[in-house]
């Protein structure tokens, strides 16, 4: 089982899994804006991984099917435990995030395992891809300075509500490729600066 992590792309997705876990662990410390911060490298693992898997000569289809496998398990840590956690340090544990972050963690593993079982539908997604809750957060963190002190966990809890409903939905999205990963890239390296400044600050 250890040599499959001897595998390029296999090697990433097990190190953006390593940054969620970072993550998870940062938030329960209440530094939750560097643990977003975190996080969204493991947002950046997950979309190298695919690219470098397609590029790696010789892969035999068993590391393949492994790899599919181990980032699907590392999208529900990043994409859905991660956010779940965030939500339930930023509300005091309130009974309103135990619910929206099992929701959340439920549709993503439905989303996933869909994915794993009908894969893409004239190369576009079947419902909102779980990695967009990493951004979404982060998204939400960069404006949260701006916001009314009580109303964050609110807004955060009924975003991740509505984005686990997407999740399942039967909407197309077209998958990142092309120029996508520039923006994707250039969006990590500058929210994950911001969000590691005021943190360390």
């Amino acid at each position: 089982m250890i040599r499959q992590l001897a595998d390029p792309a296999n090697a990433i997705t097990a190190t953006g899994l390593i940054l969620s876990v970072m993550g998870i662990y940062l938030a329960a410390s209440g530094r939750t804006e560097l643990a977003v911060a975190v996080v969204l490298w493991a947002l950046l693992a997950d979309h190298l991984d695919g690219v470098v898997a397609a590029r790696t000569q010789g892969r035999s289809p068993e590391t393949g099917k492994i790899g599919k496998s181990l980032d699907s398990l590392a999208d529900l840590v990043s994409a859905a435990v991660f956010p779940a956690v965030v939500l339930v340090e930023v509300s005091g544990g309130s009974p309103m995030s135990a619910f929206v972050g099992s929701i959340l963690v439920v549709a993503s593993a439905l989303r996933l395992s869909y994915f794993n079982a009908f894969g893409l539908a004239d190369g576009q997604f079947i419902g909102v891809p779980t990695t967009y809750a990493v951004p979404l957060t982060a998204v939400l963190f960069l404006v949260r300075p701006s916001l009314p002190a009580g109303g964050f966990p609110v807004l955060l809890g009924g975003a991740l509500l509505l984005l686990a409903v997407a999740h399942v939905l039967p909407i197309r999205i077209p998958r990142t490729q092309g120029y996508m990963y520039a923006v994707v890239v250039s969006y990590v390296v500058v929210a994950s600066g911001v969000l590691a400044a005021r943190d360390l600050i």
